[in-house]
């Protein structure tokens, strides 16, 4: 048994370093870098008392996350993605097994989860890409703070590069009054959220996969819009873990409800209740208003039948686009950065010749998320306009917020 548990142990770290890769090259803030290659770049050596292991992923393919999405979603066609979802299919299954073997670990008790002082709850999801996460922490500490209770928000911090990233920035925004702590150590931050701020209830955002900080509840986000990561394991798809993990969930919430039919919302319930009965909730994500520099702001009807050209830099653009769309902007030009985005001068730079080219009449505009990042009041002496995004349930808010509120 002892030998066992040891080489399943080093089997599973090898295989974890592997993922680690994989979403790493996926989370990749620059175009340059791609996915493919940095897995073929990839050596590792994990070096145990007993023995030594290494592992090599090589791949021939070298794909940009855009392009890598077009495969496994199916929207690219051809021979040559053919090929490629082929061989994501097979590289899919080093990752497979170490998320298997780490969730494994925790279940049976032989990595251990840390329990914090004060309740916590874990807001996450089953998919890479935007669920609609910063809209839902955004509520969760909300509500809490609406009953005078001390919260704190705490993430990894993906994209901060040493400062805030772009979810702390719009959550401070938006909840001045709710401390947002970044940091890979969740535990240690977890306990100087406690200690130092005195919170009551800690918000642990991205946290289905982190399973290190035990939690009280663990809200699980669906988006309707690709409920099921195009039906793969990362890298042939976008599942972060097995849909039958929903087990670990204590409630499920449908994102972007309104973007999908009621037959379809029908569907996507009755598939999560083949693996769990908690409670499921749909909401939607309203656009709240527009908002500028020194706290400037407007309404987002300002955008109805105007020429729009937009841009953003998050994990589904599409949405952001769609929201446009259903506002009634005409939009004329849309561009796109990686999730998290950096902006530079020089972005700024071509950004601002960008815009100089849109028709004189057309509105300048991107998500709160790439706003906080810019804080500019206008590119080449054109306005620039934020949408702030709000979260909106369409059925469900009584069981979720009883949920909340149980474990005060």
């Amino acid at each position: 048994m002892v030998i066992f548990r040891a080489l399943l142990h080093a089997v599973t770290s090898i295989l974890s370093v592997v993922s680690h890769v994989l979403k790493r090259a996926y989370a990749s803030q620059t175009k340059e870098r791609s996915i493919l290659t940095t897995l073929m770049l990839s050596r590792y050596n994990i070096f145990r008392p007993d023995f030594v292991c290494s592992v090599t992923v090589i791949d021939p393919l070298s794909i940009s996350p855009e392009i890598w999405q077009a495969i496994v979603s199916g929207e690219q066609g051809g021979s040559k993605a053919a090929l490629a979802r082929r061989m994501l299919w097979m590289t899919r299954f080093p990752y497979a097994f170490g998320m298997w073997g780490r969730n494994k670990f925790f279940d049976w008790g032989w990595k251990k989860s840390h329990r914090a002082s004060v309740p916590v709850v874990s807001i996450g999801n089953l998919t890479l890409g935007g669920t609609g996460k910063t809209p839902c922490v955004e509520y969760v500490a909300g509500f809490y703070r609406q009953h005078d209770i001390q919260v704190a928000i705490l993430s990894r911090g993906y994209g901060s590069e040493g400062g805030r990233n772009d979810e702390a920035m719009l959550l401070e925004e938006n909840l001045p009054d709710v401390p947002h702590l970044q940091d890979r150590d969740r535990v240690a931050i977890a306990a100087t959220a406690v200690e130092e701020l005195e919170s009551e209830v800690l918000v642990l955002d991205d946290g289905f996969q982190h399973r290190r900080l035990a939690r009280d509840l663990d809200i699980v986000l669906i988006d309707a819009t690709n409920p099921w990561g195009h039906g793969y394991l990362f890298p042939r798809g976008a599942l972060r873990e097995p849909i039958s993990n929903l087990r670990r969930a204590s409630a499920v919430m449908i994102t972007r409800g309104d973007r999908i039919s009621a037959e379809e919302c029908v569907a996507i319930r009755k598939k999560i209740q083949r693996y769990t009965s908690v409670p499921i909730s749909v909401t939607k994500h309203e656009p709240r208003e527009l908002m500028s520099v020194e706290n400037r702001t407007a309404s987002w009807e300002e955008l109805r039948s105007k020429p729009v050209a937009a841009f953003c830099g998050i994990g589904n653009p599409a949405a952001f686009r769609k929201t446009l769309d259903d506002l009634g902007a005409g939009v004329i030009d849309f561009r796109t950065f990686p999730d998290h985005h950096g902006y530079t001068l020089e972005d700024v730079s071509e950004l601002s010749h960008w815009a100089a080219r849109q028709p004189p009449d057309a509105i300048i505009a991107t998500t709160q998320k790439d706003f906080v990042k810019l804080r500019i009041a206008d590119l080449a002496g054109r306005p620039l306009w934020a949408v702030r995004i709000g979260l909106t349930f369409i059925e469900g808010r009584d069981a979720f917020d009883e949920l909340l509120l149980g474990i005060v």
